[in-house]
């Protein structure tokens, strides 16, 4: 029985790698990092999940949360919803009262155009009660 043989991505992933910071006048190497992909593959991801991680405690533990459209707490979105609905009403009331004053503007100018009601009543006529 033979022991298997790795699989060739595995084989890939650790073989090894020197990664040299040379100076370029004095060829003097400054740093020399021995590496695998293996290791490269888990340092980015750690940093990945790191930088996500801050990301995500900035938000959440300092007032940048308030910029998130939809976030906050729900007192600020109940005085919000009075404000809307005063705000509407408001405006109402605004447009009520411009037709009252063109209305009158109307009246004093003597542009008011009156239809008078031409259609005939049948009224019936009430009968006498005799004693």
């Amino acid at each position: 029985m033979s022991i298997p043989e790795a699989h060739p991505t595995l084989k890939q992933l650790r073989s090894r790698y020197r990664l040299l910071v040379m100076n370029d006048d004095t060829y003097e190497e400054v740093v020399t990092f021995k590496l695998t992909r293996l290791r490269v593959y888990a340092a980015l991801c750690t940093l990945f999940v790191l930088l996500t991680g801050l990301t995500v405690a900035l938000v959440v533990f300092t007032p940048l949360k308030m910029y998130i459209p939809g976030y906050g707490n729900a007192s600020n979105a109940k005085e919000l919803r009075v404000l809307k609905i005063r705000t509407d009403s408001l405006e109402q009331s605004m447009r009520y009262k411009d037709k009252y004053i063109e209305n009158i503007k109307n009246v004093l100018q003597g542009k008011v155009m009156v239809n008078l009601d031409t259609i005939p009543l049948n009224i019936p006529v009430p009968e006498k009660i005799n004693d």
